[in-house]
């Protein structure tokens, strides 16, 4: 019997039009609305706000960061 890995779930907002703007096969250039707990945030995105992973990187709220699969992989503008 081969065991089953352990899997963790995360309660996610529902993706608009079945697809989520930040999930495509390119990345995204969004702005970071809010910081929440857990290295996640809410970003603006065309088809309005988003969750997604900050973990990576370190930016705030106002940042514009680059975000492929719901992960921001870079941060391209900083707030002043």
């Amino acid at each position: 019997m081969n065991p089953q890995p352990a899997t963790t779930t995360r309660a996610v907002p529902e993706c608009h039009d079945d697809v989520c703007i930040t999930c495509s096969d390119a990345a995204v250039a969004v702005r970071i609305r809010e910081v929440l707990a857990g290295g996640l945030a809410i970003v603006d995105t065309d088809a309005g706000p988003e969750e997604v992973s900050v973990a990576l990187v370190d930016a705030g709220p106002g940042d514009v960061v680059l975000v492929h699969a719901k992960e921001a992989i870079a941060v391209v503008e900083k707030r002043s």
